[in-house]
């Protein structure tokens, strides 16, 4: 069925007519909640606070890899498959520990381009952290795997490498990305007991993960620098149209003040699928100020979130970015919190991928709610879905998420969905411990993020991964996390054309989720009109598709989309 909807334009030179498909009115593309399912909870599959909640989508299954924990649902109705602890799963990839060892900060994405799993984490000294030492000296490393087959259930090779072969510093809060041709580590480094000195990143040629015989010998150390060089928490872009890019997004500072900062740091690993990768120059990109959230044991309760219990002892870090960043035809899309209005907020960005350039930046705000922990995804139809906790004096900390689409270069999201309601204000034993003790302020650990993955299957629907607070404990008296995975599936408006003139030639395009379409024109509207296909060769700028069709100053020209069947 086709719609359609008049638009006229003036030329110098006579009138020219276009005949437009008809979209909603608002551009949004509407989201429904489809599967909506209770993965892992606190002291029932995990001991560990808080889990890190993280996950992705493939052709049958759902994996969560969260601390203490990886599970397998399938995704057809929530059933859990497959649990084991984390440690048990490294195991199995062939990875023996000591006694002493732990593991932390979990990564998993499914590749679609080679249909195979990657999973990261840390291991760290459990005994020193045990004894208050959240970071000794003692070098740790990164580890990684890579399933068999598209299966998540069969069977993994893992692999462990020391983090920072140079100087044995500890690296801290993983991050995980890949392209066509790498698969990246980076990590925040500390020498010494919480002195954090710099960001470091490692590429690892992809090809050699996925040959018949795996290795990591080829990899890229690129060694620890300072933040004033690549700035903070290095995000790996995840990119699984085919491309080469490389892109590594960082905030300018996550701050430890309550201060604005006005710029994003990018630059790129050339030749990632060699063993002779480099970096680009780092490039200071400058977007609108953003106001660091600071945490409440740093002395700036009134920036932490509110719960209905008039606490402000959440955790919900700074303005790092701490979820996966995206590529997808050659835009970059990122979130990290702000603060607006004495309220933590969520700042989004668009970025051109080749040029640097900020397609578009955009805050979503709540005046009755504290937002925290965003996470992104976006197709290449412009649906993006950004997923983050939400709590106010009246809502528990409850999982939300906000469905935009962009046209014509501007993105426009629709009202926030609530995904999951928590039951209960949390806190954690850390925090309930020092109040009995009556230490100075200790928060209650959150996040440290959530996850949002596109369907492999279908990808106007997209896979959620978030924390909410589910009871608390009656036996140890503390808050209980839990973690809900949610399936939310777009629905694309009509696609509308936009005709404009430039020069001797008339400029049509639509939207790039309507790339079936195809462009018809005809020189008269008497009925029955005659149409008959554009000839011209359409070509591709991010989200839009556009063709460029000579203007005949005798007579008058109509277009339209017409309905794949």
């Amino acid at each position: 069925m086709k719609f359609f909807q008049r638009h006229v334009f003036a030329a110098g030179w006579g009138v020219l007519f276009g005949l437009l498909a008809c979209a909603s009115a608002s551009g949004q593309a509407p989201v429904t909640v489809g599967l909506n399912f209770l993965a892992s909870s606190y002291n029932t599959n995990s001991a560990d606070t808080p889990p890190d909640s993280d996950g992705a989508i493939g052709p049958k299954y759902f994996v969560e890899f969260i601390n203490d924990e990886f599970a397998v649902y399938n995704r057809t109705n929530g059933a859990s498959v497959l649990r084991r602890s984390d440690l048990d799963f490294w195991n199995l990839g062939g990875i023996n520990f000591s006694p002493d060892d732990d593991v932390s900060d979990p990564r998993v994405i499914y590749d679609p381009q080679s249909q195979r799993w990657f999973a990261s984490q840390i291991d760290f000294d459990a005994t020193a952290a045990n004894n208050g030492q959240d970071f000794t000296l003692e070098a740790n490393d990164f580890l990684i795997a890579i399933s068999a087959t598209s299966d998540p259930r069969g069977s993994w090779q893992a692999f462990r490498f020391q983090a920072d072969p140079d100087n044995g510093d500890f690296a801290d809060f993983p991050t995980l990305g890949m392209d066509s041709n790498a698969v990246y580590l980076a990590g925040e480094f500390f020498h010494g007991q919480n002195n954090e000195i710099g960001p470091g990143l490692v590429s690892l040629p992809k090809a050699d993960l996925l040959g018949s015989t795996p290795t990591v010998m080829n990899r890229t150390w690129f060694g620890v620098t300072s933040y004033t060089n690549l700035g903070e928490v290095i995000q790996p872009v995840r990119c699984f149209d085919g491309s080469e890019a490389g892109a590594m997004l960082a905030v300018e500072n996550a701050g430890t003040t309550s201060d604005f900062y006005s710029n994003l740091v990018n630059f790129a690993v050339v030749n990632g699928g060699t063993s002779n990768a480099s970096l680009t120059a780092p490039l200071r990109i400058p977007v609108t100020p953003y106001m660091v959230p600071i945490n409440p044991d740093l002395g700036y309760p009134q920036f932490a979130p509110v719960q209905p219990d008039g606490t402000r002892t959440l955790q919900a870090n700074d303005a790092r970015l701490s979820a996966a960043d995206y590529a997808v035809g050659g835009v970059l899309y990122a979130a990290h919190s702000t603060e607006l209005n004495n309220r933590i907020a969520i700042r989004w960005y668009r970025i051109n991928a080749a040029t640097h350039a900020v397609l578009e930046s955009g805050t979503i705000a709540d005046t009755n709610l504290d937002l925290f922990f965003p996470c992104i995804a976006a197709n290449a139809n412009g649906v993006v879905v950004i997923a983050y906790n939400g709590s106010g004096s009246n809502t528990f900390v409850s999982s939300f998420a906000a469905a935009g689409l962009t046209v014509n270069g501007t993105t426009t999201f629709g009202a926030p969905v609530l995904l999951r309601a928590g039951s209960v204000s949390y806190h954690d034993a850390n925090e309930l411990s020092a109040q009995t003790l009556m230490l100075p302020v200790v928060d209650s650990r959150w996040g440290d993020y959530g996850t949002v993955t596109v369907d492999p299957t279908n990808p106007d629907n997209f896979w959620v991964i978030q924390e909410f607070p589910s009871d608390a404990d009656p036996t140890l008296g503390v808050g209980v996390w839990s973690t809900q995975v949610s399936e939310l599936m777009a629905s694309l408006p009509a696609p509308r054309l936009s005709v404009a003139v430039s020069g001797t030639n008339a400029i049509v395009s639509w939207p790039l989720f309507a790339a079936a379409y195809q462009l018809e024109s005809s020189t008269n509207l008497a009925a029955p009109p005659a149409w008959s296909s554009v000839g011209q060769t359409t070509q591709t700028n991010l989200n839009e598709i556009f063709v460029t069709i000579p203007i005949s100053t005798a007579s008058h020209e109509f277009f339209r989309l017409e309905e794949p069947q």
